[in-house]
């Protein structure tokens, strides 16, 4: 099941992180270097907690944290 918020529709997004090496040219060196990248994922924090419907009933579902916050959901 794909982690993806229920209200927000917030979900895992790409990106990578860039490894540099190397004496920067401000402190007297030739300059940083990418040496590598690698690929990583940006994950949303999300809660499964339970919400009150609008028709009066509950259920279990995948919940930013933001969401939460904001006040975007009725806690059951």
């Amino acid at each position: 099941m794909a982690r993806i918020c229920a209200i927000t529709g917030r979900r895992p997004v790409k990106g990578r992180i860039i490894n540099r090496k190397g004496q920067s040219k401000k402190s007297g060196g030739i300059g940083t270097h990418v040496t590598s990248k690698t690929r990583r994922k940006f994950r949303p924090n999300l809660q499964k907690i339970r919400i009150r419907m609008p028709n009066g009933g509950t259920k279990r579902v995948w919940v930013s944290v933001k969401a939460i916050k904001a006040g975007l959901v009725q806690k059951a």
